[in-house]
């Protein structure tokens, strides 16, 4: 069974920067899509960006032009790079790698003053 630790959540101001990170157990980030998603209080999990195994990248509109989410698959890790962040991107965020239907166990992003 594979792992996926997400880390690098915490409480930023906005118009802060935050880089989350999701390290996997296994050398699978290489042959599989994976993607955020995150989870605000009261709403539903939504999709945030995807990136695949040929590093083809896309993106939910609330997120393009802020954030980059990006692979580095000999440190079996994905990144999450979020700038320019607001109240309204808080939420927990979680990896998930897809076709394997892998989840992490999600990291806390609190954007306030």
């Amino acid at each position: 069974q594979v792992q996926l630790v997400e880390s690098g959540g915490g409480l930023v101001q906005p118009g802060g920067s935050l880089r989350l990170s999701c390290a996997a157990s296994g050398s699978i980030f290489s042959m599989y899509t994976v993607g955020w998603y995150r989870q605000a209080p009261g709403k539903q999990r939504e999709w945030v960006a995807t990136i695949t195994n040929g590093a083809s990248t896309n993106y939910a509109d609330s997120a393009k032009g802020r954030f980059t989410i990006s692979r580095d698959n000999a440190k079996n890790t994905v990144y999450l790079e979020m700038n320019s962040l607001k109240p309204e991107d808080t939420a927990v965020y979680y990896c998930y790698v897809f076709t394997l239907n892998y989840w992490g166990q999600g990291t806390q992003v609190t954007v306030s003053s």
